[in-house]
C-alpha cells in the first residue's frame, strides 16, 4: 500500500527526533487509514479544503482592508509561515507533512481586523478570547467533516497548533518538534513581512530600522530571514548531538535582535498612530456587531443559533464574528446601521 511505503520511508529517512505518522496519537474519532496518505497529509488537504482556510485570503495582517493588493492578508502570511518552517524542517530532517498541517492551520480562528478583532472579543466575553485556542476550536466544532462537525484531525496537529502563538520562554510548548518549528516561524514571518509592509505603506524608511539588529540579521528582507532560518537549523543540530530534549530555538544573538525588530514594530507600527486610527474604526465595528447579535440571538444564521443553545450565546455569536472576513464583517455592518437607500447609492 503507498501510504505504508510513504510511512516506511519517513522512518528510514527522517531525524530519529522526527514525529513519524504511524507513531501519530490518532484522533479523537478513529478513521480507517487512507491507502494512499499518511494522516498528516491528510489532515493538510482537510484544511485546504475547508472554508476556514478560504476565508484567510479576505482577512487582515497588519493594514486594515488595504487598497493595494501587494500587502499581506491572512492567508499569505499562513503560506509565508509554511514555506520558512518547511526549509527549517528539511534542514533538521523532521516531518515535513504535520509542519504543513500545523502551518496551514494556525490561523483559521483568526478574527476579522486582525488582532484589534481579537482584542475586542477577548474584552466581551466572558473568560477572553485568545486566536490560537479558536483555531482549535474552528477545527474541532465549527467546519464540518464527514463526521459532522469538525475535521477530526490528528493529536499532533492539533497541538501544534494549540501552541503556536507566543514568544520566548514559555512553559508549554508543542510536544513536537515540528509544532515549535511553527511557534518561531510564525514569528520569523510576521515580524519581517510587516516590516515590508510599513515601508510599502510610506509609515517606516529602511533607515528608521534599527542598526543594531540589521548588522546581525540582515539590511534586506530575504537576508534577514535567510540568517534566521539557518541559524535555527544550526543552534537546533548542534544542539541535538547533546541533548535529545532540546526545544528549537535561535541561538541567543539571533533571537535577542528578532525580538529587538519585534518589538520596534510594537512601538511604531502595531500601536503606532496610524494603525491606531483604524484599529478605533473596526473595534466600533466588531463591538457593535457582537452587542447587536446578543441582543438579537434570533438574527445570527441557524448553524450559529445552535451553538448558542448549547453552548450560551456568547458563543454563538463570538463563532459568528470571529469566523467573518473583514469585507463580510464591513459589509453587514453596513446593512445593519446606513439605510437602504445610502447604500444604493
Amino acid at each position: 500500500m503507498i501510504r505504508q511505503h510513504i510511512e516506511d520511508m519517513e522512518e528510514k529517512n527522517l531525524s530519529p527526533f522526527a514525529a513519524l505518522a504511524k507513531n501519530s496519537k490518532g484522533r479523537s474519532f478513529p478513521e480507517e487509514p487512507d491507502p494512499i496518505r499518511t494522516c498528516f497529509m491528510r489532515d493538510r488537504d482537510r484544511v485546504i479544503h475547508s472554508k476556514a482556510f478560504r476565508r484567510l485570503k479576505h482577512k487582515t495582517q497588519v493594514y486594515i482592508s488595504p487598497t493595494n493588493d501587494h500587502y499581506r492578508t491572512r492567508l499569505t502570511h499562513t503560506l509565508e509561515v509554511n514555506q520558512i518552517a518547511k526549509t527549517i524542517g528539511k534542514g533538521l530532517g523532521l516531518n515535513e507533512d504535520l509542519i504543513e498541517a500545523i502551518a496551514l492551520a494556525h490561523d483559521v480562528g483568526h478574527t476579522p481586523f486582525a488582532h484589534t478583532g481579537e482584542e475586542v472579543l477577548n474584552q466581551l466575553i466572558e473568560g477572553g478570547f485568545r486566536h490560537n485556542e479558536n483555531s482549535v476550536r474552528v477545527l474541532t466544532k465549527i467546519e464540518r467533516g464527514n463526521l459532522g462537525r469538525g475535521l477530526n484531525l490528528s493529536h499532533e496537529v492539533l497541538d501544534g497548533v494549540l501552541h503556536h502563538s507566543g514568544f520566548g520562554v514559555s512553559k508549554t510548548r508543542a510536544e513536537t518538534l515540528e509544532g515549535q518549528i511553527i511557534r518561531l516561524s510564525d514569528k520569523i514571518a510576521y515580524v519581517q513581512h510587516d516590516i515590508d509592509d510599513s515601508i510599502r505603506a510610506g509609515i517606516l524608511k529602511e533607515e528608521d530600522l534599527p542598526q543594531k539588529y540589521l548588522q546581525v540579521l540582515g539590511t534586506t528582507h530575504s537576508a534577514r530571514i535567510a540568517t534566521l532560518v539557518i541559524d535555527v537549523i544550526t543552534h537546533v543540530s548542534e544542539q541535538l548531538k547533546v541533548n535529545p530534549a532540546v526545544q528549537i530555538n535561535l541561538s541567543p544573538e539571533k533571537e535577542e535582535a528578532l525580538k529587538g525588530l519585534r518589538e520596534f514594530m510594537f512601538e511604531n507600527v502595531y500601536r503606532g498612530n496610524f494603525c491606531s486610527q483604524e484599529r478605533e474604526r473596526a473595534m466600533f465595528v466588531v463591538e457593535y456587531l457582537f452587542t447587536y447579535y446578543k441582543k438579537r440571538p434570533d438574527k445570527l444564521p441557524e448553524f450559529y443559533r445552535e451553538i448558542a443553545k448549547e453552548e450560551g450565546l456568547e458563543r454563538g455569536v463570538s463563532d459568528y464574528i470571529s469566523g467573518m472576513s473583514d469585507n463580510y464583517c464591513v459589509t453587514l455592518f453596513k446593512d445593519l446601521v446606513v439605510p437602504k437607500s445610502f447604500i444604493n447609492k
